[in-house]
């Protein structure tokens, strides 16, 4: 059975890839992410936000693919929304957090999630291995929030551990009136894409199921 890496510690991304029969290694990426960001910009100004998020991702698991089993598959992922033209990921703060819901509320915005696989190449022990990646875009149509939901929500802390300032599978989801596209890429982790991914490496992902699927 091939192995897969989660390289973040998000319990949404944790929880999608579990309840699609796949259970993973996780190990958290200590990636400063603002400083990624910012070389991948520099490299190219006009990184569109999907590439901005897929620029991340790739960070992620690259960070964390000499300490993967060997020949395991390590994925990265990120996820920021596109409002205005701003490519925002999670809050600095509670007022930065009931700032971007106010912004958001009664509106639509795109939820960009990066994906990128990558496993370590034999002869290249601690090097960057073999990578591939791909992201999704979703819509997501958002309530009008009244101020006292707002402030209930924030109040909560979910919003500020999340890009955007929002879940679909949580506290948030009363809040969405609905999506056009992958509802996993909006959790955070597309299975279609990952299936994708899995089969640029010559893989299914029946293959990451865990012994008893089938």
């Amino acid at each position: 059975m091939t192995e897969l890496v989660l390289a973040s510690g998000s319990p949404a991304r944790l929880a999608t890839l579990r309840a699609a029969g796949i259970d993973p290694i996780v190990l958290v990426a200590d990636v400063d992410e603002p400083a990624a960001l910012a070389a991948a910009l520099a490299a190219r100004p006009d990184l569109s936000p999907a590439g901005q998020v897929l620029a991340l991702a790739r960070a992620k698991a690259e960070a964390v693919l000499a300490a993967a089993p060997a020949g395991a598959l390590v994925l990265g992922c990120d996820s920021m929304l596109e409002l205005d033209g701003q490519v925002l990921g999670k809050p600095a703060g509670p007022a930065e957090a009931k700032l971007r819901i106010r912004q958001q509320s009664g509106r639509q915005a795109v939820l960009h999630t990066g994906h990128w696989l990558a496993r370590q190449a034999p002869a290249e022990p601690g090097g960057r291995g073999r990578g591939e990646g791909a992201a999704s875009s979703t819509v997501v149509r958002f309530g009008q929030m009244t101020e006292a939901e707002i402030d209930a929500y924030v109040a909560t802390g979910e919003p500020l551990a999340v890009a955007g300032a929002f879940t679909i599978d949580g506290l948030g989801g009363p809040f969405i009136d609905g999506i056009d596209g992958d509802h996993h890429g909006v959790v955070g982790l597309s299975l279609p894409v990952l299936r994708a991914l899995l089969g640029r490496f010559g893989l299914s992902v029946v293959e990451l199921w865990r012994p008893g699927v089938l």
